[in-house]
């Protein structure tokens, strides 16, 4: 990679005015007044005149884009080509001297990193390689003459550099790391304008790293990256840029593809979380939108007071959002993980809940796109979005992996078993926590990383929440098996068809085509899963699981299990359908009929019918894959069965001897918490044919040779409600 620094230029850098060719006439242009900065696929301007129009100009004749100078009179022109620029004011007949744009594989000049000084401990920033300051919060586990300290990163665009909310850092610090937390450029106190993972944040994490670990408390000059959620997404984006000084990372709780798998789940958009998280991003990136920077400002902080002018340049995320009801890969493969985390190159521990009422339980299906990271290591459980912390099955694995591939020391869980009851009374509301004595005492770091190495990569936790000798409802699984990979290599297809009598069947049904119906009436589907979502991560949450209005789903349910049947990976409802419109939007909804008289809920899927068209190359028997493009979008036809695909979010479940198993169609809602639908369903009636030339069934993962438990579990599984089955 070749190095650069952007070019600034100034109406002093200007001896003369520029003649150039405007519309076949030549007309003198004036020097600029306004401060043109190029960057990396990114032209900013400030100093202009507030509503100013300003042109973004290739080979002094090409207009690339158009923008209009803010309230503060900056516009920043994104996705700039890597070529000499310069910005022109139709208005005030100005125009800048060039400035040059560099593509995003171009690096920052040598000893950019190892020349800055960050504070440490204590609040301060970081520069990137635009020019961008990022405010940063260090946090030591001791005095900074103790170090040099193994260190961990959390970057996001909440407030991870907030000098007055340590508790995270505090834990980290407990636990013998160095914390480092870094705010996204157009977040917190960090310059720049925010937009989602655009290619500048990716950029920006891969200067953090290099910046902190060049930093002399750094052990060894190379970090980790910690974080759940959004700062754990954020780790799949970093480390795929493959900074040299990264030595691994541990994303809790993420997403595989921002579009398709969370905020547009089979083409049917999530309302609820997706759309609010996206409104909570908008209002926190404005300026001074976390609250906190205004007491730094106050206190005489002119960096952040600064960094805040940019924030009207910030995009409008919710009306792109709007706009983009089908899937454009110029938008949303910059912002799937899926697409590029093949690339990350280093050691990664990856966990996550298949119930997990946030970001959803899709990111399994891009597990086994991790090609080149050397070891990964996956924890899978039933529950909630906290699980993939909290649980005693991951925590103290997620720590001897610090301690293994960060710290380079012999993994201890003295320090674990002081934060773990911290952690599940604040987020369970649980006291005791127990997962037993360190498994490495009295061997060598070599030896333990040989064994931690030799164990079986996949681990699925069943049953979270019914452990046997802890709370009811305890972030704590029953037992745990273990594979060498994902999707799990001996898991069996198995189709269950839809059969006559609202029955599920292993057989073939009678050749003659049958068909059931149901009026698709999101209306009558209770919008949320829970009354108190304050309480939903509690082991004593009361779920509100209501049933459908009679006539407004088609359920189908098999006669007893005859034997324990294990179901784990991704499931496909393969359906015949009419619909008395051209279009309808459909949930399918996977639960166990007990013996003892309760419903306990699996997993669901989605799609809007007329998103039905599959991607042939990555579907299949078990996980169709719709591309969910405008090309393709097609109209059922009338009176014809046609036959549509619902993916199945994956799921690790056991169905015991005697247990049934149940599917239910039904319109969008009520089935996923904090996950809501702006669905096109109005009361439409669905049919759905079963019978030899139309079989309807849903095919699903079987895996054998698992040990379960005989003793059914209490019907308090996390993130799985019960209710009185009918």
């Amino acid at each position: 990679m070749k190095h650069a620094l952007p070019r600034i230029t100034t109406i002093a850098a200007l001896s003369m005015s520029l003649l150039v060719s405007c519309g076949g006439s030549k007309s003198t242009l004036d020097p600029a007044t306004y401060v043109v900065t190029g960057g990396w696929e990114q032209v900013l301007v400030t100093g202009a005149s507030v509503g100013e129009e300003l042109q973004l100009i290739s080979d002094k004749k090409t207009v690339l884009q158009t923008i209009s100078a803010d309230a503060e009179g900056a516009a920043l022109f994104r996705k700039a080509p890597s070529r000499s620029l310069t910005v022109r004011s139709p208005q005030t007949k100005t125009e800048s001297t060039p400035v040059d744009v560099n593509a995003l594989d171009v690096a920052a000049p040598e000893g950019f990193y190892s020349s800055q000084s960050l504070k440490a401990p204590g609040f301060g920033y970081l520069t990137t390689r635009d020019g961008t300051t990022l405010s940063i919060n260090v946090m030591l586990p001791g005095k900074i003459s103790k170090g040099p300290f193994p260190t961990v990163v959390e970057y996001s665009g909440y407030g991870p550099s907030n000098p007055g909310d340590t508790i995270f850092g505090q834990l980290i610090n407990a636990l013998g790391y160095a914390y480092i937390g870094v705010n996204m450029r157009g977040t917190g106190c960090s310059g720049g304008s925010f937009r989602f993972f655009e290619p500048m944040q990716r950029l920006d994490a891969y200067d953090a790293i290099e910046a902190i670990a060049a930093q002399p408390w750094v052990k060894f000059n190379k970090v980790g990256m910690v974080g759940i959620s959004y700062p754990g997404i954020s780790q799949l984006f970093a480390a795929s840029t493959q900074p040299p000084s990264l030595a691994a990372i541990t994303p809790l709780s993420v997403l595989d593809d921002s579009a398709r798998a969370t905020l547009y789940p089979g083409g049917i958009l999530n309302t609820g979380f997706a759309v609010e998280w996206t409104k909570q991003r908008v209002e926190q990136a404005k300026p001074f939108g976390q609250g906190w920077e205004q007491g730094l400002v106050d206190k005489g902080d002119t960096v952040c007071a600064t960094n805040q002018k940019l924030r009207g340049q910030n995009p409008d995320l919710l009306a792109e959002i709007d706009a983009e009801q089908f899937y454009t890969p110029e938008v949303g493969d910059e912002i799937n993980p899926r697409m590029f985390v093949g690339k990350i190159n280093v050691p990664v521990f990856l966990a996550g809940a298949w119930q997990d009422e946030q970001t959803g339980g899709h990111f399994a299906t891009m597990l086994d796109q991790f090609t080149s990271a050397p070891q990964l290591y996956v924890y899978l459980v039933n529950g909630l979005h906290t699980e993939s912390l909290v649980s005693t099955g991951i925590f103290p694995r997620l720590v001897e992996f610090l301690d293994l591939y960060v710290a380079r020391k012999n993994p201890s869980l003295t320090a674990a078993k002081l934060v773990a009851p911290l952690l599940a009374s604040t987020i369970i509301g649980v006291n005791g926590v127990d997962f037993g004595p360190d498994r490495f005492i009295g061997k060598s770091y070599e030896e333990a990383l040989s064994a931690y190495e030799a164990e079986p990569r996949v681990h699925v936790l069943f049953e979270e929440g019914s452990a046997d000798g802890v709370a009811s409802g305890s972030a704590s699984p029953r037992w745990i098996s273990a594979f060498e990979s994902w999707p799990i290599p001996q898991a069996i297809a198995t189709t269950w068809y839809l059969g006559d009598d609202k029955t599920l069947t292993p057989d073939l049904p009678d050749p003659s085509d049958k068909s059931d119906s149901y009026k698709a009436d999101p209306k009558s589907i209770a919008q949320t899963f829970y009354k108190d979502s304050g309480s939903i991560w509690k082991a004593g949450v009361k779920w509100d699981w209501p049933y459908n209005t009679d006539g407004t789903a088609a359920t189908f349910t098999s006669a007893p299990l005859a034997e324990t049947t294990v179901i784990a990976g991704s499931g496909s409802a393969d359906l015949f359908i009419q619909s008395s419109t051209p279009d309808t939007d459909l949930e399918v909804t996977v639960s166990e009929i007990r013996p003892d008289g309760q419903e306990m809920y699996v997993q669901s899927g989605w799609l809007r019918a007329s998103h039905r068209v599959l991607d042939t190359e990555q579907s299949t028997v078990l996980r169709p894959v719709q591309g969910h493009y405008e090309k393709d979008a097609a109209p059922l036809p009338a009176n014809e069965w046609t036959s549509v695909r619902v993916e199945i979010f994956p799921f690790a479940h056991a169905f015991r001897a005697g247990s049934r198993l149940r599917i239910n169609i039904d319109a969008p809602g009520g089935n996923r918490a904090e996950w809501e639908f702006l669905t096109i369903s109005d009361g439409e009636t669905v049919q759905i044919a079963h019978g030899a030339d139309h079989p309807s069934g849903i095919v699903l993962s079987v895996v054998t040779g698992i040990e379960v438990p005989v003793a059914y579990p209490k019907c308090i599984l996390r993130g799985q409600p019960c209710r009185i089955a009918r």
